[in-house]
């Protein structure tokens, strides 16, 4: 028999790539996409007015938090490795322009002075800004007389939170509101303000995603009327139009970029990656958190796998940063070691090595 390209003499194949894949420890260690917790930023919800955390129905294992409760489990996150913390904000008041989203006294505020205090310097410190969870309609801004949301009525708005957030003590702020020049207002508002070293990552390619339900109630943000669709991109568009809003949000000042959601999504995040040479951030949004405790709940998919799988393929896209709900859980199990194998385990239970706690993967 002749010898084809990639044949040995007999016929067989030289080139196997299963070698490589034989055990865990030789995929462990040739694997060249790696997750490690400073990678993970938790999205936390911290609630106005309750005295105990307040479980969402459609996340389970999320709640909203109380102030101390925010503080324990933030501690938690930071001893797991977490490289960062976002605030979102669920007021008791809420009017037309968001006025709690810029109160020194208003939730979050508080939260991120409580969070400096608790774990500043373990942990990156960061809020959400928009206007969102604060406006009795449920829009990201001011609205005009005929219920149009108001570009750059809302850009005042924004630089007068991004003052707030600062004053409080925020170490990152992350815009997400999708007007045109919120990036340029807010870094004009900091630097004005003597908060010159405050970064912004800049929510500059996000979705108008049906992605987000379990999200508005966590943050009780649905909007009262119409949808988000008049300033939140087009999923029908190419990644051409993500590219051009990431170009003017670095042109503007932004220090890091994200894309949201994540999975529907990972063309355009690799194509972000690709085009900047700064972090790359991707959110793991709710419907998608949503969706696999769900399914996971109904025994039809293996939940840890899955958890690990999804936040290998963003990374694998190209973010350096993931935004999930799942971040304290998964930085725990990163931090862990890898499970014995069972000959080693047979070892240990006779006292060859020191036994090895046992990780779920």
């Amino acid at each position: 028999m002749n010898a084809g390209p990639g044949r040995s003499a007999v016929g067989f194949p030289v080139a196997r790539p299963r070698r490589l894949r034989r055990g865990a420890a030789l995929r462990r260690m040739v694997a060249d996409v790696r997750l490690h917790p400073a990678d993970l930023i938790l999205p936390m919800f911290v609630r106005e007015g309750v005295t105990e955390p307040v479980p969402i129905s459609s996340m389970p294992g999320v709640v909203q938090h109380t102030r101390s409760s925010l503080r324990k489990a933030a501690a938690e996150a930071a001893e797991a490795g977490v490289g960062g913390i976002i605030l979102f904000g669920v007021p008791e008041h809420k009017d037309a322009r968001g006025s709690s989203a810029d109160d020194p006294a208003g939730i979050v505020q508080l939260a991120i002075a409580d969070l400096v205090s608790e774990v500043g310097g373990d942990t990156v410190i960061m809020a959400d800004l928009c206007l969102d969870e604060y406006t009795d309609h449920g829009h990201c801004g001011l609205l005009t007389a005929t219920g149009e949301v108001d570009n750059d009525a809302t850009l005042v708005r924004y630089g007068e939170i991004a003052l707030a957030q600062a004053a409080a003590g925020v170490e990152m702020i992350a815009p997400s509101g999708m007007m045109d020049g919120q990036v340029a207002a807010i870094r004009t508002a900091l630097d004005g303000g003597g908060h010159t070293d405050i970064p912004i990552m800049a929510y500059s390619a996000k979705y108008a995603s049906a992605f987000y339900g379990p999200f508005r109630e966590a943050a009780l943000c649905a909007p009262q009327f119409g949808d988000r669709a008049g300033y939140q991109q087009d999923p029908a568009r190419s990644a051409g139009e993500a590219l051009r809003e990431v170009a003017l949000d670095l042109a503007e000042g932004a220090d890091a970029v994200m894309v949201k959601p994540a999975l529907a999504y990972l063309d355009v995040l690799r194509a972000v990656a690709d085009s900047v040479d700064v972090p790359v951030a991707a959110y793991q949004v709710s419907g998608e958190y949503a969706m696999v405790e769900a399914a996971a709940a109904n025994g039809w998919l293996d939940r840890d796998r899955v958890i690990m799988e999804t936040l290998t393929a963003i990374h694998r896209a190209g973010a350096d940063i993931i935004l999930t709900y799942w971040a304290a859980e998964v930085a725990e199990r990163l931090a862990s070691p890898p499970p014995a194998s069972g000959r080693r385990q047979v070892r240990a239970a006779a006292g060859g090595v020191g036994q090895r706690r046992p990780v779920r993967v």
